[in-house]
């Protein structure tokens, strides 16, 4: 498919797209997910029949889907698939997204150079040896929220009582952040990751985060502690080898992307094994299945579905078609980590699977960087959670979900629970 030009006014978003190939009318993209625990239908129906579509985001951009397994690892493989933020074909979800991010510079927006410099400065501190070492205090956390919710009775919120606490308490701690008010960070993110968002409205929320994280960065000149944000200042700062903004714009995204998808993760998975009595069952009564569930888990709730964002500088050539030259790219891990070629059974959580190496951290360069940390903490979140609360289930089975309605991750914002 040819190119068709993006429409950047309110009255060109309104009106109708039409494919320039096939004169077929473009769908409307984010698709909404029939039920939690899998993406959207219309993926399968595109994998099959039109695997590399154009669709019309929000924005009136008509950027192309990926949706088969092998083409998403290709093309976040591919030097020609550009994440740079700044290129205006960049298929931005939300109306404030691509202006604040292009100001921010966040380093999962940015191509290498820019990228490698950031991304070389934490990967040491994200290893599986130093996220391990976070493990007792993770459960820690866990444990004192446990005890908090059985002293306060059922109901409880998952969410605001357990899962945003434990995963917003970590990033925090890592970073020597006071984590007195998770509340905070979880409105900014709302913000900062809402695609109904203005850009006046992102930036009003970075602009609190960044004083925060500022106040933070003073504080550890004076007075270095032996957090990973003292480490980053004396490391990186101090000798000028990165620039104030670039820290403060680093450790912003890594906190509000790290609480973010794991709060998601830790619900979503909670509320599987509620709901599949079995499973559960087995991994209490056999510990060592957890890190399989863990990974299981991931690939089926792909809470991360369209982070991918993504613009092509040269032709991509794709199994299932050919995205021209400067057009957008969407890479879904949700249909990828659902391709039936791929992943048999896929709706399936089985920690009997062969194949673990699913996308729900992304791949290529861009791959997530605390993807062990969020292994980390799913494990002592979902496996103290059921240990303690064993008997765990929806205080409103006959209710519906809560669903986040406009995040770039997916899910909920409360969950009610017994037990």
């Amino acid at each position: 498919m040819t190119t068709t030009p993006d429409p950047t006014t309110a009255g060109l978003a309104d009106q109708q797209v039409r494919c320039p190939v096939t004169g077929a009318s473009l769908d409307d993209f984010p698709f909404s997910r029939e039920q939690p625990f899998a993406p959207p239908a219309r993926y399968a129906q595109l994998r099959e029949s039109d695997p590399v579509p154009q669709v019309r985001i929000p924005t009136g951009k008509t950027p192309h889907l990926i949706t088969r397994y092998a083409d998403v690892r290709a093309a976040l493989a591919n030097p020609a698939v550009s994440s740079d933020v700044r290129i205006p074909a960049f298929p931005a979800m939300g109306a404030g997204e691509q202006e604040a991010a292009a100001r921010a510079r966040p380093f999962i927006r940015t191509d290498p150079p820019d990228h490698t410099k950031i991304r070389r400065m934490l990967v040491a501190e994200f290893t599986m040896r130093r996220t391990e070492a976070l493990r007792p205090r993770i459960r820690a956390t866990a444990e004192r929220r446990l005890d908090r919710m059985e002293e306060t009775g059922a109901p409880a919120d998952l969410v605001a009582d357990y899962a945003n606490v434990l995963s917003t308490t970590t990033v925090l701690e890592l970073f020597g952040a006071p984590a007195q008010d998770v509340e905070f960070f979880r409105d900014v993110t709302r913000v900062s990751g809402g695609r109904d968002s203005t850009a006046a409205e992102v930036n009003a929320a970075l602009g609190r985060l960044f004083g925060v994280l500022n106040a933070l960065v003073d504080a550890r000149l004076a007075n270095p502690g032996e957090d990973l944000l003292s480490a980053l200042v004396a490391r990186y700062l101090v000798p000028e080898l990165i620039t104030r903004q670039e820290l403060l714009s680093t450790v912003g995204i890594t906190i509000v992307a790290g609480r973010e998808t794991t709060t998601s993760m830790i619900t979503l998975g909670a509320l599987y094994l509620s709901r599949n009595p079995g499973l559960r069952e087995r991994v209490l009564a056999d510990p060592s299945l957890w890190p399989s569930v863990i990974e299981e888990l991931l690939r089926v709730l792909s809470v991360a579905d369209t982070i991918p964002l993504r613009v092509a500088k040269a032709p991509v050539e794709l199994s299932g078609g050919t995205v021209p030259a400067g057009e957008g790219i969407i890479a879904l891990l949700g249909a990828a980590n659902h391709d039936p070629d791929e992943f048999p059974d896929p709706g399936l959580v089985d920690p009997d699977r062969a194949q673990k190496h699913h996308l729900a951290f992304g791949h290529g360069i861009h791959q997530c960087l605390g993807q062990n940390l969020a292994r980390v903490e799913l494990h002592e979140a979902l496996s103290a959670l059921f240990t303690r609360l064993p008997g765990l289930r929806e205080a409103d089975p006959q209710g519906s979900l809560d669903v986040k309605p406009d995040s770039a991750t997916y899910g909920l914002e409360s969950l009610r629970v017994a037990w």
